[in-house]
């Protein structure tokens, strides 16, 4: 079993259901209000539970009833807990969804205490790290806490998984050398490269820039459209799965945690493996939640086996 730590956020998710997102100063109402768990963090160690590695997230939550929810929802879900810090007086992560009909939606973050994560925590859990096969973070908590967990997987042959997400336009060149493939959408893709995504050609101009930062392994999510790949012995567009989308959220989240899951530490399956990880999100974005939508390996396999 392949074990992968998973550093990042946590989050509450409230989501307004809406017929369609309110214009500047327009009063709407909404259809339905839910809860459940999120953050990119959470999902993606979730997703990687659900696809069947042993899976350990380093996070912090607040001493509050949000952050007791977050810890039931990950255990619950297979995740181990026990680098997840209790952070007194502060709250919990939360996000405020609006979705609409189509399945699209956006998100306001309140970063509550995963804003608190240190240096110490992955200090604390460098056995831990250095003992795993691939570890996956995001840009939800500190970008220093990035750095410090990508230089001990590095030094120990662990494979590091970088989910640039909220993007941020000048990633730091430190971050980038410690990192073995990094996986943005087409717009995070779009701000750290300055090239906007419009259709192939200008998708693989934005890998051939990511490469030039020095990465050697990218994968760029696009929508609806798929994957692009491009590493050194592949590069090409692994079509997504068509399916009715009914929420969209998490399910970048959904196809990096299987997309690692799956890959094998030389990438020598990356096709197969963003195959496996896109029919997974196809799943998800048919469900409702982030966390709550995430499928199972089985539920995966057994589908693509039918197909």
């Amino acid at each position: 079993m392949k074990k992968i730590v998973v550093v990042g956020s946590s989050n509450v998710d409230t989501t307004l259901h809406v017929v369609d997102f309110p214009k500047p100063g327009e009063t709407i109402n909404a259809l339905d209000i839910t809860e459940a768990g999120g953050g990119k963090g959470a999902n993606q160690a979730i997703a990687a539970a659900k696809a069947g590695s042993e899976t350990y997230f380093i996070n912090r939550v607040g001493e509050d009833s949000s952050g007791r929810f977050i810890l039931k929802q990950l255990k619950c879900y297979g995740v181990d807990t026990t680098y997840v810090q209790t952070t007194s007086g502060t709250n919990t992560g939360h996000a405020y969804i609006n979705l609409n009909e189509a399945g699209q939606n956006n998100i306001i973050i309140d970063h509550g205490a995963n804003y608190e994560l240190s240096i110490d925590d992955i200090d604390a859990a460098e056995e831990l790290i250095k003992d795993s096969d691939a570890i996956i973070t995001q840009l939800e908590t500190p970008i220093e806490v990035a750095i410090e967990a990508f230089k001990i997987a590095k030094k120990n042959n662990v494979v590091t998984v970088l989910n640039p997400a909220p993007a941020i336009k000048d990633l730091p060149k430190e971050l980038l050398k410690l990192t073995d493939m990094i996986a943005p959408n087409e717009t995070e893709s779009s701000l750290i490269t300055g090239i906007e995504v419009t259709d192939l050609e200008s998708i693989k101009a934005n890998s051939d820039k990511l490469h030039e930062l020095g990465i050697e392994n990218v994968v760029i999510t696009y929508g609806d459209k798929g994957s692009y790949i491009s590493t050194s012995n592949v590069e090409k567009l692994v079509p997504a799965f068509k399916v009715e989308a009914a929420d969209t959220t998490g399910a970048g989240d959904t196809f990096i945690g299987f997309l690692t899951s799956q890959l094998n530490a030389d990438f020598s399956n990356i096709e197969q493996a963003a195959t496996f990880a896109a029919r997974a999100s196809s799943i998800a974005v048919s469900r409702l939640g982030a966390q709550p939508s995430i499928p199972t390996y089985n539920e995966v396999k057994e589908l693509m086996g039918r197909e």
